[in-house]
């Protein structure tokens, strides 16, 4: 097993299901020490009593990246744990409505910009001054492919994705001389909570499916691996990148 994580500290938002948890499972086993931070606490600190189990080190924390406090106190958090921080995995997010524009409510629009736009916003806003303060690190938000090609009824979802995409190409440019790396990764269609849910219509399940070349949808852990990849030195040449992690869906 590599090591490419030994003794960095990671911060995982949107670590309590899914890309997060699978994320925050396989930093640990290649050394990093965890700070898990969900909305719901309960499912942080089922991650972290895994990667505990595993042998690995992790703390967890209840926190809504919508909220600048709160932001601010997982990156302290952080450093009053481990004394430093080396990466952050922003992969906080909401699905969207499902709606047409004209007919998707304002209340609606504002809650999924505000956790999956604005939350990337206010988690990098104070990872990256501490990441810088000790040499750099690297960063990589959760985008989507609907951050890089439109998609019928997801206007909410599909204007804070590629807001996402922007935010990351920006901050990229802003920060890598100061040693701060940043990329995103942009998954198609994967098997997470919000999607089962989905797909306990078997139309939605086969309609989806069908859209990816593959012919399946994408495990947790194919995302993950990814981040893994973007976060860790194999990738120091990278930045600014939006990378499609999609079975071709967006190839196509």
């Amino acid at each position: 097993m590599r090591e490419r994580f030994r003794g960095k500290t990671i911060l995982v938002t949107g670590g309590g299901s899914g890309i997060g948890r699978a994320a925050a499972l396989l930093f640990a086993a290649e050394g990093g020490r965890l700070v898990v931070v969900d909305r719901y606490e309960a499912d942080a600190q089922e991650t972290a009593a895994r990667v505990e189990r595993a042998g690995g080190e992790a703390i967890a924390l209840g926190a809504d990246v919508t909220r600048n406090t709160d932001c601010k106190a997982m990156v302290e958090r952080a450093l009053s744990a481990f004394g430093r921080l080396d990466v952050a995995f922003n992969n906080a997010g909401i699905g969207g409505s499902g709606f047409p524009l004209a007919e998707e409510e304002e209340i609606a629009f504002d809650e999924v910009v505000n956790v999956n736009l604005k939350g990337v916003f206010l988690s990098m806003k104070h990872e990256i001054p501490a990441m810088a303060k000790t040499g750099g690190g690297t960063i990589v938000n959760t985008a989507s492919v609907a951050g890089l090609i439109g998609e019928p009824g997801i206007s909410s979802y599909s204007a804070s994705k590629h807001g996402v995409v922007g935010l990351t190409r920006t901050a990229a440019l802003d920060y890598i001389r100061q040693g701060v790396r940043i990329n995103a990764i942009c998954p198609g269609a994967t098997r997470t909570p919000l999607l089962e849910k989905w797909f306990q219509d078997p139309s939605v399940e086969a309609f989806v499916m069908a859209r990816h070349p593959i012919g399946r949808i994408g495990e947790p852990e194919e995302i993950a691996r990814v981040a893994l990849f973007l976060a860790s030195e194999e990738s120091s040449f990278v930045v600014g990148q939006a990378w499609a992690v999609d079975g071709g869906l967006t190839a196509a």
